[in-house]
């Protein structure tokens, strides 16, 4: 006859030698239902499985003849079965967790990182840029319309500098935003290989001039004398003889004297930019030459009447402050910081979640800088914002930890 304690030690020894099965079965379970379905596993369905996968390590242990088993009380038995619905509960818990955190897709370019060659790309900046091109014809995106030809002209002669640190598919989808941008294209799909030579595939703007003007905006055009070197977004301030309006331009020309150095828009015939004789000139955002013109300016709803009144306006352009926005980024580089752009997946850990609980300093050692939604941005955001999926967050950080934290359900 064991004494009490003896039997309490036995009964949880039993416990963990009949549990250990049916806690990594409920784990995997549980894993597996949330990764598949997007929904929890039922606390019922994971004990019950727990228990019938203890019952049956059970039985297989009374048939060997186990003498713990074979020699086991009520007692024994009852913190047996404790300890299997407390195990299973834990790793349901832990099951769903781990669900949530797993990337939801994932690639060879995943798991192994692949960027661009060191010795095939063109590398620039001591090896810290790549230099990416456009190469080959520019196809259309089925279901748009076709480009224009001299938009894909204008395209196919586009070549941009990105860290050469980035994966291959970041450095894709940050081409197709930079070509989005820079001709306000519908949608880009970008293929890239590890000489930072890309295939490209676009659709051309389809809604027209509406489409660049902010909600709660209207764009109304004035005459007058152009600046040299107005582009679309900047700010400006349009003076008439009753008052002055700050718009953002939207559109902009000027019939000041043509450019000596016409740009180079023809498409190169030859798909290797590395045999160039001759490398192209850069892809350059469109500006006025100066001199009288006409500039489209988006407004607030007051501010139309006065600019449509004016005979006379003048146009100043107002200082955006660029470069300290280049110095901040240029010190977070020089930190061994970068600022990445990551967007929220339905299902992954952060979405639902207020940004205050997503132990992102703690866990991640990455600060949100920024957070785009529907409704517009947010900047410095605090801790009571809540995150949707389809969100986009501005976070700065090491490479490395951005890289944990993209891991952990975001991409």
């Amino acid at each position: 006859m064991v004494s009490l304690p003896v039997d309490v030690l036995l009964g949880f020894y039993l416990g963990a030698l009949v549990g250990v099965v049916p806690v990594l079965s409920v784990w995997a379970v549980s894993f597996a239902f949330r990764y598949r379905e997007g929904l929890s596993l039922p606390r019922v369905g994971a004990v019950g499985l727990g228990l019938a996968v203890a019952a049956a390590n059970g039985f297989v242990l009374a048939f060997v003849g186990e003498p713990v088993f074979a020699s086991a009380g009520p007692l024994r038995f009852g913190l047996a079965i404790v300890f299997v619905v407390a195990g299973s509960l834990y790793a349901h818990s832990k099951g769903d967790i781990a669900a949530g955190e797993f990337p939801q897709r994932l690639s060879l370019t995943d798991f192994g990182g692949q960027g661009v060659s060191t010795d095939r790309a063109e590398l620039i900046d001591d090896g810290a840029e790549v230099r990416v091109r456009v190469v080959g014809a520019v196809t259309d995106v089925e279901g748009y319309p076709e480009l224009p030809e001299e938009l894909r002209a204008q395209i196919a002669n586009a070549e941009f500098e990105l860290p050469a640190d980035l994966r291959l598919s970041e450095l894709e989808r940050r081409v197709a935003d930079r070509l989005e941008t820079t001709y306000d294209l519908a949608t880009a799909e970008v293929e890239l290989d590890d000489r930072g030579r890309a295939q490209v595939a676009a659709a051309p703007p389809f809604s027209g001039l509406s489409k660049r003007v902010g909600g709660g905006r209207h764009a109304v055009s004035v005459s007058g004398l152009v600046p040299t070197g107005i582009a679309r977004g900047d700010e400006v301030t349009v003076i008439t003889p009753g008052a002055q309006v700050r718009g953002r331009v939207i559109s902009a020309r000027s019939e000041g004297p043509t450019p000596t150095e016409a740009p180079d828009i023809e498409p190169r015939s030859d798909d290797d930019p590395a045999d160039e004789d001759r490398p192209p000139r850069r892809v350059r955002t469109p500006t006025t030459n100066g001199g009288e013109g006409q500039v489209t300016v988006a407004v607030t709803r007051t501010d139309v009447q006065p600019l449509l009144r004016a005979g006379e306006t003048k146009i100043v352009v107002e200082s955006r402050e660029l470069d300290r926005e280049y110095e901040v980024v240029s010190m977070l580089r020089r930190a061994g910081h970068q600022i990445q752009r990551i967007a929220v997946r339905s299902g992954d850990y952060l979405d639902g979640r207020p940004l205050g609980r997503s132990v992102l300093r703690d866990e991640h050692d990455v600060a949100v800088l920024a957070v785009r939604k529907d409704e517009g941005w947010l900047i410095a955001p605090d801790g009571d914002i809540l995150l949707d999926s389809g969100d986009e967050l501005f976070a700065a950080g090491t490479r490395e930890n951005l890289t944990a934290f993209e891991s952990g359900g975001v991409s």
